[in-house]
């Protein structure tokens, strides 16, 4: 991923966009000689703290084949996206995408014994579904138990993180908020998203927390 000086994004940045909900991503490992990577979308548990992140596949994922041979591998994370038309931007009038991806490039460890994988399963419920603290795996006892050999956790430590925010921060900042208004007129797709980043970096930048474009004003605050 090409990162300018002007898109690339700092630590505190990017924790910030993961936390707010962004726990699924891309996986990609090295495929064998003649074979493009392996590519599997799943969700992730990450520990930034830690550097580590936690996720797990269903065993004959072909995917494990290919950490078994090359354990390094890439996890992106990609949001907040929209396309900019080209005579939004002014001259010379090229369009552009614009979006947040964060890359971790990371080195895999397969976990397969029960106690193990155990520990990463009940780690990701205790993230994903909090409100059912009942619900969690031990080697030997009840149903998960049972379907515990059909399934490879991974540890991946990461070695680098690489996070890109491409919303026009190279563009005056005056020209960068008239974009956002653009974004707002046409507000279809992820519109809303990359809007919002779009006036995150343009205040980062500028010192200046802009007032948005007002909604539609709530039937009990129309005055008669």
């Amino acid at each position: 991923m090409l990162i300018r000086s002007w898109d690339r994004g700092d630590e505190a940045e990017w924790r910030a966009w993961l936390a707010e909900g962004r726990d699924f991503g891309l996986l990609a490992a090295n495929g064998g000689p003649g074979h493009g990577p392996v590519l599997v979308p799943t969700h992730f548990l990450l520990d930034a703290d830690r550097g580590e992140i936690l996720l797990h596949l269903a065993a004959p994922n072909p995917l494990l084949t290919a950490v078994r041979a090359d354990p390094e591998v890439t996890l992106a994370v990609t949001d907040d996206y929209a396309f900019a038309p080209g005579h939004w931007r002014g001259e010379p009038g090229t369009p552009t995408s614009y979006y947040a991806s964060v890359h971790f490039h990371a080195t895999a460890s397969l976990v397969t014994d029960p106690t193990g994988k155990a520990e990463i399963l009940n780690r990701q419920l205790a993230h994903f579904q909090p409100e059912r603290p009942d619900v969690r795996v031990t080697p030997g006892e009840g149903e998960f138990a049972r379907l515990l050999p059909g399934l490879t956790a991974l540890r991946l430590t990461v070695r680098e993180v690489r996070a890109k925010f491409k919303y026009d921060d190279k563009k005056p900042a005056a020209e960068q908020y008239a974009m956002a208004d653009r974004l707002a007129e046409r507000d279809r797709g992820a519109d809303a998203g990359a809007r919002a980043q779009l006036l995150r970096r343009n205040a980062r930048r500028s010192g200046v927390i802009r007032r948005t474009r007002p909604g539609p004003v709530p039937p009990d605050r129309v005055s008669s």
